[in-house]
C-alpha cells in the first residue's frame, strides 16, 4: 500500500458522515477545473487511469466481435455483442443505453469499428465509451482482464471531471490511493498542472460533497 493522503482521507471519512442507505453506495469524485479553454483540442484531456483497487464491484466489460466469438463466449461477466446484431442494435437505441448502463468498458475488433461508429456511436460516444479497438487475433481474455479496473476520461465540454471511485464498504485507504492516482494521471496533461484545478470534491451516491484541494 502506498502512503496515503491525508487530506483525500479526511475527506473521505468526512464523506461517510451521513445517514446509511440499504443500498451499496458509491463513492464519486469531481475533480473541478479553472481558467482552461476546452475550444482547444489541445485541452481536452482525454486518457485511461487503471484504479490500482478496482471500483470495488465486479464491472462488465463488452466485447464487439466477429472472429473472437468463439473466445468471447468462454468469458465471465461480459456483455458479447456479434456483428451481425450491430445494425439491428442500432434501429433499437434502448438495448445500446442498457449494455451502456451495465458496461464501463468496450471492446471491439479493428474491423468493425466503422460499423459500431455508425450504429452505436451516437449513444456510446457522448458517454466516453466508444471502444477500443483489438485485433481479430488477440488474446481477448487478456485484455478484458486488463481492462477491469480501467476508467476512461475524456474532458470535453465542461470544465470538470467525474468519475465512481469505489463503494462505501472499500477501507478508506484503498478509496484515497485510487483518488490520488486518478488525480496524478489527471494534473500533468492540464496546460497549467495544479494551478489549473479550481478544487476536487468526493461525495457518496446520496452523500454531502466534501470539497478538498489538491
Amino acid at each position: 500500500m502506498k502512503m496515503v493522503n491525508e487530506k483525500i482521507l479526511e475527506s473521505i471519512k468526512k464523506a461517510r458522515e451521513m445517514k446509511k442507505r440499504n443500498f451499496k453506495q458509491s463513492f464519486d469524485l469531481a475533480i473541478n477545473l479553472k481558467n482552461i479553454d476546452l475550444k482547444r483540442p489541445e485541452n481536452r484531456v482525454k486518457t485511461e487511469v487503471i484504479l490500482p483497487h478496482g471500483f470495488g464491484k465486479e464491472n462488465k466489460i463488452a466485447v464487439i466481435v466477429d472472429n473472437l466469438i468463439p473466445q468471447a463466449n468462454g468469458l465471465e461477466n461480459v456483455v458479447v455483442v456479434k456483428k451481425e446484431e450491430l445494425e439491428k442494435m442500432g434501429k433499437d437505441k434502448k438495448s445500446i443505453r442498457n449494455i451502456a448502463k451495465q458496461c464501463s468498458y468496450f471492446i471491439a475488433e479493428a474491423p468493425l469499428m466503422p460499423l459500431v461508429g455508425r450504429f452505436l456511436g451516437p449513444i456510446l460516444a457522448p458517454r466516453n465509451l466508444m471502444p477500443s479497438p483489438i485485433a481479430p487475433s488477440a488474446d481477448l481474455k487478456s485484455i478484458v482482464d486488463s481492462k477491469r479496473n480501467v476508467i476512461k476520461i475524456h474532458l470535453k465540454t465542461s470544465p470538470a471531471i467525474h468519475l465512481s471511485v469505489g463503494v462505501e464498504d472499500m477501507d478508506d485507504d484503498k478509496i484515497a490511493e485510487n483518488i490520488d492516482t486518478v488525480i496524478k494521471a489527471v494534473v500533468p496533461l492540464l496546460p497549467k498542472n495544479r494551478d489549473q484545478v479550481k478544487n476536487c470534491v468526493i461525495k457518496m451516491t446520496m452523500g454531502k460533497p466534501v470539497k478538498f484541494k489538491v
